[in-house]
């Protein structure tokens, strides 16, 4: 940045541009980390709770706001141009939109991992899963329209609409009487290590917290054990595998 630089006012047109694009990322961090501290102080439950209302009545004010800024029209609080695609198109940003989410974990991932080491990234990553699952669930909860006691029906509908299945394979089987039973056919992070000749990503300790959060955020009663995961061995037609079962039918 140029010496002479003292305010936003001295800025070129590409670098205000960049600038702009700084304070949507502040703004995202920020309501992250708003939503850390309430589950710091209050607990995930009751953060969960508020980052429902927080997120409804600030995405309102937002988008308002950009259509004016940007000249778009919006339409029950969406975009009109997303609302003018078709299914075929609507799909497809949703599998480009898992892409980017999965390419930013890899990110964070590995830069922690070449600051320090890859137990340490593990660590991280480990715990932010700890956090996103439930958050992840609680969306999708809403979202559908679940009741409290969604059951393993809730469940089965629910990992159909994880960022995941954006862009993985994966097969739900009814197992037993309450049970069903999940697996990961193709993993995008763990096929694209298999093409390269590295081993499987041991991702068992993040799937352990990873898969239990998200079923008791459907459902409180909903156990999970794990079949297999990496480091586990593992036929080829799945990576991981995960038995979803209820111990209370009631």
């Amino acid at each position: 940045m140029k010496t002479e630089v003292q305010k936003p006012q001295d800025l070129s047109q590409s670098e205000l541009a960049k600038l702009i694009m700084d304070l949507l990322h502040r703004t995202m961090v920020h309501h992250t980390l708003w939503f850390c501290e309430v589950e710091h102080q209050l607990g995930m439950p009751k953060a969960l709770e508020m980052l429902g209302d927080a997120w409804e009545k600030s995405y309102a004010l937002q988008i308002k706001r950009l259509s004016e800024i940007f000249g778009f029209k919006i339409k029950d609080s969406i975009p009109e141009t997303l609302l003018s695609k078709d299914k075929t198109e609507l799909l497809k940003i949703m599998e480009e939109l898992g892409k980017n989410w999965l390419a930013e974990d890899g990110i964070w991932f590995q830069t922690v991992e070449s600051r320090y080491d890859l137990w340490e990234a593990k660590r991280c990553n480990d715990s932010c899963w700890a956090r996103f699952s439930p958050v992840e669930a609680s969306s999708i909860k809403k979202f559908l329209q679940l009741p409290q006691f969604a059951g393993l029906e809730g469940l089965k509908k629910a990992l159909r609409f994880r960022l995941y299945a954006c862009i993985n394979e994966q097969t739900i089987i009814d197992d037993v009487e309450h049970s069903i039973i999940f697996q990961m056919n193709d993993c995008r992070v763990q096929s694209a290590r298999k093409r390269k000749g590295l081993a499987d990503y041991p991702c068992k300790s993040a799937g352990l917290v990873e898969y239990r959060a998200f079923a008791e955020t459907i459902d409180a009663r909903i156990k999970t054990q794990c079949i297999g995961c990496p480091p586990d061995e593992h036929p080829a037609e799945w990576f991981c595998s995960w038995r979803f079962y209820l111990e209370d039918k009631s």
